[in-house]
């Protein structure tokens, strides 16, 4: 019963931190020419469009889920090379995450005085995984491994030839990624990252 009551309380947060990641990544494409998301329905801040049955019920089963990854055409980008291009739309969901994650901890700091009153608690209960799930969203998805953002991150700095033997693994990807967690090697890398992150904010917010 505790465990439905906390991910209860915790899926709106849920719900926004995979919302604005996906949105990030359409809206950044869209900024560098390439129209896809937009003409699919999904450069808006509307969950549904968003929103992958299986992986959203992977969230309450196994507290491991996934979104419908926003279409990105590359070919479309003017002004900038397709390696960077796709690091920088890969770059715009964590680092939306990251910003949701600074604007819960100010809304922390700004409701801690008022922790006496019920609505204070309240407002607490819904904030404090606001914070968590996006600062794990965004340690998770750094992971430079595909299909994960943190691949195209490293894609784009790697020289063409390091970018191209990384896109070579994206056919193994789901495999890797699921063998990764399974193991336990995934968590051991992106939960010291996101406490990592989360210190970062926690020193400039406090």
């Amino acid at each position: 019963m505790q465990t439905i009551t906390s991910m209860m309380i915790a899926l709106p947060a849920i719900i926004i931190a995979l919302t604005f990641h996906e949105y990030a990544h359409g809206k950044v494409a869209y900024w560098l020419g390439d129209e896809t998301a937009y003409s699919y329905g999904r450069l808006t801040l509307n969950p549904f469009p968003h929103i992958d049955p299986i992986g959203f019920l992977m969230l309450f089963i196994f507290h491991f889920g996934w979104a419908k990854p926003v279409p990105v055409n590359p070919l479309n980008f003017k002004g900038t090379s397709i390696k960077t291009g796709m690091m920088l739309v890969s770059l715009a969901g964590p680092g939306m995450n990251i910003v949701l994650a600074f604007i819960g901890m100010i809304l922390l700091k700004l409701l801690i005085p008022y922790q006496a009153y019920e609505w204070a608690n309240i407002s607490l209960a819904m904030v404090q995984p606001l914070i968590q799930i996006n600062l794990i969203l965004a340690a998770f998805n750094l992971i430079p491994l595909p299909p994960l953002d943190g691949s195209k991150i490293l894609a784009g700095l790697l020289p063409d030839s390091g970018a191209q033997a990384l896109y070579s693994l994206e056919q193994y990807g789901p495999l890797l990624l699921l063998l990764f967690i399974v193991t336990g090697i995934a968590s051991k890398v992106f939960l010291p990252l996101a406490n990592f992150l989360g210190g970062i904010l926690y020193m400039i917010v406090f």
